[in-house]
């Protein structure tokens, strides 16, 4: 089979980059010839407001050479727009309610265009994939069948040796972006215990802030590589991710569960139907301090929850294999070729 990606990103630590790795590194395992456009190989002006609008034109014209593929994944609707200019069965994955992310980053008008784009992009595809109910409900209630598969993850792939800093140490990586919580992070740490170091990595809009933020006990990392940063996931006490929005379950959380590294998170988008609070993960409300503050002082103070918590946290991935989902994106490229 001969299968065209598109992806505004294909590299780093982002959520839809990890996922774009993920199912080429598992088609080519099965012998499928795969090619990715993405912004590592396609012009996209590298300023926050541009970077999608540049990547989605470059795309579109690149994709009018791109012909005889049998499949089309776009990675969301910024690639939708290339996915409509290239041949082959469409295929459109969602990974969140793009509208919604928009308006929160951008504001209410520029939340309206991008969910009047957002209907263009969804009519395009064939068939539309989803990794939580939370989006498939949206898609269908506007009329859209969809398939809902979660995202992958390969546990035993990942780096083994721990990073460890500090005696008492815990991690946000994730996109320094409103969306994620970062704020609330930031907010967090000026009542952090004195013996207890956070660190901070990521990039994003927020990240003078988080600079501004730093201290003895609050560590800005900056941007790191994926094996860099599972690494220090994993020489961590806690993980912690307060976002107020997700797409299905972030990367991040599963490869903290991976890590059997204790997770203080919201249940946001794919968490509500896979988060267990105190069976899995330490659940907190969005934006609130103060119970983010007592899952941290928890899971440091009470040993056998924070063991059950690890053992079944690492447990509760093993579903979410690169072998079963990556199958289930073969089983509707070959329906979709039939």
């Amino acid at each position: 089979m001969k299968i065209l990606i598109g992806s505004p990103t294909s590299t780093g630590i982002g959520g839809i980059a990890r996922h774009v790795q993920g199912l080429d590194g598992f088609l080519r395992t099965r012998g499928h010839a795969v090619e990715i456009i993405s912004a590592a190989n396609t012009f996209t002006i590298p300023i926050p407001k541009l970077r999608n609008p540049s990547f989605m034109l470059s795309a579109y014209l690149k994709c009018a050479f791109k012909k005889n593929f049998d499949i089309v994944n776009a990675q969301g609707p910024p690639a939708a727009f290339a996915m409509k200019n290239a041949t082959g069965k469409k295929v459109l994955s969602l990974h969140g309610i793009h509208h919604r992310q928009v308006k929160l980053l951008h504001g209410s008008l520029a939340g309206f265009m991008a969910k009047r784009y957002e209907k263009f992009a969804l009519d395009w595809a064939d068939v539309i994939t989803v990794p939580s109910r939370e989006i498939a409900d949206y898609c269908r209630g506007m009329g859209y069948d969809v398939r809902l598969v979660p995202l992958g993850i390969d546990a035993e792939k990942l780096p083994h040796t721990p990073d460890r800093r500090y005696e008492k140490q815990i991690i946000y990586a994730a996109r320094l972006s409103k969306e994620k919580g970062i704020l609330d992070v930031l907010e967090l740490s000026k009542r952090l215990p004195d013996d207890i170091h956070l660190l901070i990595l990521g990039d994003g809009p927020e990240q003078n802030r988080v600079k501004m933020a730093s201290s003895q006990r609050v560590h800005y990392l900056g941007s790191k590589s994926r094996d860099e940063t599972v690494s220090l996931i994993r020489g961590s006490d806690i993980l912690l991710q307060p976002s107020l929005m997700e797409g299905g379950i972030s990367y991040t959380l599963l490869e903290s569960l991976a890590c059997k590294t204790p997770l203080v998170c919201t249940s946001a988008g794919g968490g509500q139907e896979f988060f267990d609070h105190l069976e899995n993960c330490y659940l907190v409300k969005s934006g609130d301090i103060d119970d983010m503050l007592d899952g941290i002082t928890r899971l440091f103070e009470d040993p056998e929850l924070y063991a059950k918590l690890s053992k079944s946290g690492y447990n509760s991935i093993q579903k979410f294999s690169w072998n079963n989902i990556g199958s289930e994106y073969l089983k509707i490229y070959r329906e979709l070729l039939k």
